[in-house]
């Protein structure tokens, strides 16, 4: 269960930097209250899959799914750029998540 709440909280991460870059600099309101809504619950579930998983692997795992998904979410949802270098360190990113899941 401790993976799915890890995944869950990576996921959560990904909710927590799409709301910042809407919040502008938390002037506007609702993209704000997702932000800390999202912040909440992702450290929440990080906290559940870290009785089980030792630190050094969730927080890694949770940080690269933060950081793959922000790279890739801004690609679709904000046009920035697609470059090949950008998705071979991405895809860098993801072959080290599941790197440290088998190691684990």
């Amino acid at each position: 269960m401790s993976w799915i709440f890890i995944a869950i909280a990576g996921l959560l991460e990904i909710g927590v930097v799409i709301s910042l870059k809407y919040a502008e600099g938390f002037s506007r309101i609702k993209p704000t209250l997702a932000f800390i809504c999202f912040m909440l619950l992702s450290l929440f579930f990080l906290s559940l899959s870290l009785k089980e998983i030792p630190i050094s692997i969730g927080y890694g795992i949770w940080t690269g799914i933060g950081a793959a998904g922000s790279v890739l979410t801004g690609m679709v949802l904000f046009k920035e750029s697609k470059d090949m270098k950008r998705l071979f360190l991405v895809a860098g990113i993801i072959i080290s998540i599941v790197g440290l899941k088998f190691v684990s």
